[in-house]
């Protein structure tokens, strides 16, 4: 007979203006109300509620925006746009939901499992010179393809958790 550790659910609920980097490196259910300004990175599920005003960039598991969001929001499982919801920014969700009434005034990339050279240069911010010298001296996980390069997203979010990047 086995039995599973129950995982203890870290729910917060923010109802106030915050400023500055917020980074969670577990999982963590986190509702905004209030408003925030600056750098957000979360793991587990991120809720943006109907009266957030937010000026950030977001990446995190699962983002569902239900207010304001202005800057860039990356989700590696699933972005979600509520009817009440006005994104002012670029996009770079795996998967994308948005309902009707929702607001996007930006760019949409879609992340897919694996990458090229140039998308993996977007996806992290760095120089398309460090992406190839990275892969070229196999400090980076990746696999070569005739005289191009493909990195699983999945892989290099491990790398890039581990601290091996060096920007």
């Amino acid at each position: 007979m086995a039995f599973k550790k129950k995982v203890e659910e870290k729910i917060l609920d923010v109802d106030a203006s915050m400023q500055g980097s917020l980074i969670f490196k577990d999982p963590v259910n986190l509702r905004i109300n209030g408003k925030f300004e600056g750098n957000l990175e979360t793991k587990g599920n991120l809720t943006v509620g109907s009266t957030a005003v937010i000026s950030a960039d977001i990446i995190g598991d699962n983002i569902i925006v239900g207010g304001k969001v202005k800057g860039r929001i990356t989700a590696k499982e699933r972005l979600t746009l509520l009817p009440s919801a006005v994104v002012e920014g670029s996009i770079y969700p795996a998967r994308l939901n948005i309902a009707e009434g929702a607001i996007l005034e930006g760019n949409c990339y879609m992340l897919h499992d694996f990458l090229n050279a140039e998308e993996l240069a977007r996806y992290l911010e760095v120089d398309l010179n460090s992406i190839m010298e990275w892969a070229n001296s196999g400090k980076m996980p990746g696999q070569k393809e005739g005289s191009d390069w493909r990195f699983e997203r999945k892989a290099i979010d491990s790398w890039v958790a581990s601290g091996k990047i060096e920007r």
